[in-house]
């Protein structure tokens, strides 16, 4: 029988868009819904996801309650999603194990504390991502957004006697790939500007890693980050502490914008990083973010490489920094 759809509206959701054929992304209107934060999250699983999980047990409110760090340390230490789906799931494993002592009479607080959050739910499936000293060169801290919300990676980079060849590992896709490809070019061609003897590249052969390497990574944020890590490499130079990153390069070395700011900032905010470099266009959407959120919080705009570089770098060498001199043919044909 024939049915009229053509009044009907069809609502799909997606956790990323990548996976979506583009005949048929092109025909739907996007609407970008942003994860929540560790406060709404709090704030969630307090008023809603608790009560709803008391009452589908049997339970009262005098017979559980749990406070605020409890939940912090549940969606930190054992969910990575940007809704609130999984932590119900882990809210309703604690109230099932305090339901099961109720029902065999054994002692326990109504007020469940963080230790015995990890009694119920074992040992926490996630290390919360902490942010790493700059004592080695090249090594930087970008921002990523992934399918279950923000996070922070490191790029990694180290120099071994070579013959100038670019190495690339920890499951890169296409993008991060040409990223890393392109950054070593435009560092290459501007050696000069940051102080860099033009032949060594010549002499040194780069790896460049991305830890995690069982999760594929993807997308253009990393640019400025491989860039970065390639100068402090090549110079010797440290990072500025508490510094993270994220934006797109050109070979012209300028620096373009990049989605999913709000997770990507509050990540770094989890992770103790309190200076932000981003792309100038990007700075609309840190005003849409709430203040309490970017409270304490530096944001640096930047349009061109050469701003990174200047912000990121300091003049201090790091600790055993190697000697990047010209040493010439000679060396290679002994």
């Amino acid at each position: 029988m024939e049915y009229d759809l053509s009044k009907v509206m069809f609502i799909a959701t997606a956790n990323s868009l990548s996976s979506i054929q583009p005949a048929l992304l092109d025909r739907m209107e996007i609407i970008e819904v942003n994860g929540y934060t560790i406060e709404e999250k709090v704030e969630i699983g307090k008023k809603h996801l608790l009560p709803k999980q008391r009452e589908m047990h049997g339970l009262k409110t005098k017979d559980i309650s749990l406070s605020a760090k409890s939940i912090e340390k549940i969606i930190d230490e054992y969910t990575r999603e940007s809704g609130v789906r999984g932590l119900e799931k882990k809210i309703g494993s604690v109230v099932r194990g305090i339901a099961t002592k109720i029902v065999m009479e054994k002692p326990y607080q109504t007020n469940i504390s963080a230790t015995q959050v990890e009694e119920i739910l074992g040992a926490p499936i996630f290390d919360k991502d902490l942010y790493e000293d700059n004592n080695i060169a090249g090594v930087v801290t970008g921002l990523a957004w992934t399918s279950v919300g923000g996070d922070i990676l490191y790029i990694e980079s180290s120099l071994s006697r070579g013959k100038g060849k670019l190495s690339l590992t920890g499951n890169l896709g296409d993008v991060m790939k040409e990223s890393a490809a392109i950054a070593m070019a435009y560092l290459r061609s501007h050696a000069e500007d940051f102080g860099i003897d033009y032949r060594i590249f010549d002499e040194w052969d780069v790896n460049v890693h991305v830890p995690a390497g069982a999760t594929p990574k993807d997308g253009p944020s990393a640019g400025i980050t491989m860039l970065t890590a390639l100068t402090s490499l090549f110079t010797q130079r440290k990072i500025r502490a508490n510094l993270a990153m994220t934006g797109e390069i050109t070979l012209r070395g300028k620096v373009l914008p990049v989605g999913g700011i709000k997770e990507k900032i509050l990540a770094a905010k989890r992770s103790n990083i309190d200076t932000i470099i981003l792309c100038k266009s990007n700075e609309k959407d840190i005003l849409e973010i709430k203040e309490d959120y970017i409270k304490n919080m530096k944001f640096h705009y930047v349009k061109d490489m050469r701003e990174v570089i200047q912000l990121a770098l300091l003049d201090e060498k790091v600790k055993h920094a190697k000697d990047l001199t010209y040493v010439g043919q000679d060396l290679h044909k002994k």
